[in-house]
């Protein structure tokens, strides 16, 4: 790649965190010479550095420029800004590395304005219809592009293969996956074909400590992660489709049908702490569904489904057998998905690693920049 080749792209990266701050080690350590990429403006939730004539180079210590920073964060000006830079010959891009509603609604105004916008955010593909539709007319009035790759599957390449089957014609029958991390570590560790093992709650502890669970492993057993999954593949799938599916329009994630592994008397208890120290409580009942499910040698997976044919998206404890990919083929965190499709047949496209991790989710989103290239 040759910058007197490439046209160079704006970048304004909004958040900072573990995957913000590796998105721009990884930004900045492309070679000088052939990065497409200025990036031109940090926010972070309580400061902002914007310098368009200035772009931040390696070496530039820009965590201590912006902590240095005396402007906040002010995201009409940004708009305003970046929409300034917008011409036939210059695109722009802003990153929204931070998991906030409100700065997912600020995608429609970007977008109408020639921004394009890359995010691993979910908020605004798995939040009510009504917004999702807004970015999606906003992008085709502007050809400002949306790309969230990082949504699902961190930097797996889930999205991009899914709207590839979709826009060449391909029929998906059905997409069937471990989408979440934390639920893979859990039941890999859990239910491994063998009628007994360790407790339940201390595999959930256990994945608590090694940082795989949220502080309150109620976020993760509540199965929302996977929903918002699912409607983000399913409203890629509806949207992109040349026929009418038989998919239900999802107003939010919430319209899946979701099970939830929170036991009833623990849903409402508010620390992360009393919850683990209570979940023993249940042990017998988790213990039943792995001796259930070893019985008929399968084992326990909690996997999300979207099943076009049948008109199903949903998200739950299913029973697989020992011999099945989602049983032999998972270790540690993975994420692992099958695409069942026309053209694949009876032998279904399987993508599989790493669901989970700042690294990965960062290569994911500066791969979707690329595509702007």
């Amino acid at each position: 790649m040759s910058t007197s080749t490439t046209s160079q792209i704006f970048v304004a990266v909004v958040g900072v965190g573990l995957v913000g701050s590796e998105l721009v080690e990884q930004l900045l350590a492309i070679p000088q010479q052939t990065t497409p990429f200025k990036l031109i403006s940090l926010t972070s939730s309580s400061r902002t550095i914007f310098d368009a004539a200035n772009p931040i180079q390696p070496g530039s210590q820009w965590k201590e420029k912006l902590a240095a920073s005396t402007e906040k964060p002010d995201f009409a000006l940004l708009t305003q800004k970046l929409a300034g830079l917008v011409s036939p010959n210059q695109k722009v891009a802003v990153v929204d590395n931070t998991s906030s509603d409100d700065i997912a609604k600020l995608y429609p105004g970007w977008l109408e304005n020639g921004i394009s916008v890359v995010t691993p955010n979910k908020k605004a593909f798995s939040g009510e219809l009504g917004l999702y539709e807004r970015i999606l007319s906003a992008s085709k009035a502007s050809g400002a592009r949306f790309l969230n790759e990082s949504t699902v599957g961190a930097g797996l390449p889930v999205i991009s293969t899914l709207k590839e089957l979709v826009t060449t014609g391909d029929k998906v029958v059905k997409v069937e996956g471990v989408f979440s991390g934390t639920m893979s570590y859990i039941f890999n560790n859990f239910s491994t074909g063998a009628a007994d093992g360790p407790a339940f709650s201390s595999v959930v502890a256990v994945a608590r400590e090694k940082g795989y669970t949220e502080p309150h492993p109620a976020d993760d057993l509540n199965g929302f992660d996977v929903a918002r999954k699912l409607t983000i593949l399913a409203r890629t799938i509806s949207s992109g489709s040349r026929i009418l599916t038989a998919l239900p329009t999802l107003q939010s994630f919430h319209s899946v049908q979701t099970q939830s592994l929170i036991p009833a008397p623990l849903e409402n208890i508010p620390t992360g702490d009393e919850f683990i120290s209570r979940l023993p409580e249940f042990d017998a009942h988790f213990s039943k569904l792995r001796a259930d499910a070893s019985a008929e040698s399968k084992v326990l997976r909690f996997v999300g489904v979207v099943d076009v044919e049948g008109g199903v998206v949903k998200a739950g404890l299913e029973k697989y057998s020992t011999s099945h990919p989602f049983a032999t083929s998972l270790g540690g965190s993975d994420n692992i998905i099958m695409f069942h499709t026309e053209r694949y047949g009876a032998r279904p496209l399987i993508v599989q690693g790493a669901g989970a991790g700042a690294a990965v989710t960062a290569m994911g989103v500066l791969g979707d920049l690329f595509k702007l290239v």
